[in-house]
């Protein structure tokens, strides 16, 4: 038994400064990373309190030992953390799902430097730009500089003294022009690095100084008559413009600043990243970020944005973000409210949330027992359920002006419809509408009858209607001895607003909401299938009061002839032969006759 005082003590001792903890368990493995502005108040917020989630309960019990690392700045901090959470890979920290090598593009430290695609960064003084979340995108890259400049492919040792030795010959790329030969001496060094300036100047997104070049080449090659030449350089030009174009264009004043945004669920988070240069986003990147102990955004948006500042080498000292996060004193942080960074901040949002539909989507085809899973812990969320609704019913009424009442319950299991134990219910002890006392007897049949059957219980009782239908379902709820084992909620159509017993304020969810839709879809089925009984039964009541007392007509003819003509007026007009197509010729002629009797009389 691990002795209590022991832990008291090295949380005492935390120094009140800036930096990271770690949390090991008694085995020595280590289970967390955090930052911290003040060690010791982060690491005691631990300690002092029972916490909401299950898992950071769990965590506390585990802990045995703490270190931690004091840092000059909580920039250092966040540093560190994130540095730490990737080496250290603690069972208890997010995961961020896309840690992989990306692709970048080298302009190489040599004579004459050749530009190529690579995954392995090598420090010998060369350039590197990206990283880039595809090859495709490398290539395409790659594919405009060669139709642009033409920049030698070999890998030749070309000092001055090899070239002026004449120790290499002009290759195949000279010969189809697309290389001007520096390996013979062709082409002066000057000229080739003035293209490499202007290719850096184009992969930092700026496109401006290449277009200006191009555009006085041209104009003083067909002032010089030279119009084939110009007409080439012309061609350059519309490729340079119509790769911009891809590129979409936001105001040319907000340049290099990153954008980041989120968005999360109970299991996960999506971080979207833009990058902004010159007026054109120049890269787009969305992480998942798998949660364990329910982090807020806040600090979510926090890890990610040091990582993807890590990963992609961004040195922007702006970031436009949705709410205040705390990335160290260098950093300016916006939080657009409206106008431009706005709109381009709403563009990063709809982008992570495409991101997360997608990857649900996958979810949902490739593992659909894990999709469940985390829709019914969102709905435990949303609603505040003790535990997760895997089996919900739904209770609606039905009687058009006043007649036949009935009512419907529809059970979901899972988030799905379960349509065999769907049942309808005939208003028995009710005289006259009166919505909130069907609702009292409906819900009192339905769970006597379970509890009488030992039937498995919902976890969750959805009543369409406001408080006054809430109230009436309480009612037998209270009399059956249930109230606090089944969780009981009012849905009001106007505006989607839920009702919990007891509380007077209503409880709105996110429109695009998952839990509300699941919602909804119950309370549209529940509807559906009351008004379908609902229909039948006037159908029935109508058409059997006219045909009652034809004798030899007994209820299965009656029930067909429901299902077959829908009305009595339907019924009147139908021919013998029809009716005979129906239940046959010596019952159809009993009704034809009784039928003409009628109109006789």
């Amino acid at each position: 038994m691990i002795n209590p005082t022991t832990l008291i003590l090295q949380i005492q001792t935390l120094p009140d400064n800036p930096g990271v903890y770690q949390y090991y368990d008694k085995e020595g493995k280590i289970l967390y990373v955090g930052k911290a502005k003040n060690l010791k108040k982060r690491v005691s917020s631990y300690f002092n309190k029972i916490h909401d989630t299950a898992k950071t309960n769990v965590l506390v019990k585990k802990i045995v030992t703490i270190r931690h690392i004091v840092v000059p700045s909580e920039t250092d901090a966040l540093l560190l953390e994130n540095n730490l959470i990737k080496t250290l890979q603690p069972r208890y920290n997010v995961l961020l799902r896309d840690d992989k090598s990306y692709p970048w593009l080298c302009i190489k430290k040599e004579p004459f430097s050749r530009i190529f695609a690579t995954r392995r960064m090598v420090k010998d003084g060369s350039e590197y730009f990206g990283p880039y979340t595809s090859f495709k995108t490398v290539n395409t890259i790659l594919e405009l500089i060669k139709e642009l400049y033409p920049l030698r492919t070999c890998n030749y040792d070309l000092n001055k003294s090899n070239i002026d030795s004449g120790k290499f010959k002009v290759c195949l790329e000279y010969h189809i022009g697309n290389c001007m030969g520096p390996c013979e001496g062709f082409e002066t060094l000057e000229n080739y690095q003035k293209q490499v300036d202007a290719i850096r100047e184009i992969l930092k997104g700026n496109f401006k100084e290449s277009m200006k070049d191009f555009k006085r080449v041209m104009t003083n090659l067909a002032a010089d008559m030279h119009f084939e030449e110009a007409q080439k350089i012309k061609e350059k030009i519309e490729i340079l413009e119509n790769y911009q174009s891809r590129s979409t264009i936001v105001n040319p004043k907000i340049t290099n600043i990153d954008v980041f945004s989120i968005v999360s669920d109970e299991s996960a988070a999506y971080v979207n990243f833009l990058q902004i240069s010159h007026g054109s986003i120049i890269r787009s990147h969305t992480m998942e970020i798998k949660k364990k102990l329910d982090e807020p955004d806040e600090e979510l948006l926090e890890l990610a944005i040091i990582e993807l500042r890590d990963r992609f080498q961004l040195l922007s000292r702006e970031v436009i973000v949705p709410f205040q996060v705390d990335l160290g004193e260098n950093i300016k942080i916006t939080v657009p409210q409206l106008g431009d960074k706005k709109q381009i901040l709403d563009l990063s949002i709809r982008n992570a949330k495409f991101y997360r539909i997608e990857q649900l989507k996958q979810l949902q085809i490739v593992d659909p027992d894990r999709h469940t899973k985390r829709i019914m812990a969102q709905m435990q969320k949303d609603l505040r359920l003790p535990v997760e609704p895997r089996h919900i019913e739904c209770f609606d009424n039905s009687n058009i002006q006043g007649t036949n009442p009935v009512a419907a319950c529809v059970v979901f299991k899972d988030g799905k419809p379960s349509k065999k134990d769907y049942r309808h219910f005939n208003i028995k002890t009710v005289e006259g509408p009166d919505d909130f006392a069907s609702m009292t007897e409906v819900v009192y049949r339905r769970y006597k009858r379970l509890l009488d059957e030992n039937e498995p219980l919902p976890q969750l009782i959805i009543i369409d209607g406001g408080k006054g239908q809430l109230s009436s379902a309480l009612k037998s709820i209270d009399e059956l001895g249930l109230r606090g084992k089944i969780a009981i909620i009012g849905i009001a159509k106007r505006l989607e607003e839920l009702f919990y017993p007891g509380d007077s304020i209503p409880l709105y969810l996110d429109k695009k909401s998952e839990t509300l839709k699941v919602i909804q879809q119950l309370r549209n089925e529940a509807h559906r299938f009351g008004i379908t009984h609902h229909r039948d039964k006037r159908s029935k009541a109508a058409l059997n009061s006219s045909i009652e007392s034809i004798p030899g007509i007994g209820e299965k003819t009656m029930l067909t002839l429901i299902q077959h003509f829908k009305s009595v007026k339907r019924l009147k007009l139908a021919t013998e032969k029809e009716i005979s197509d129906v239940i046959g010729v010596s019952k159809a002629k009993k009704i034809a006759e009784f039928y003409k009797a009628t109109n006789d009389n």
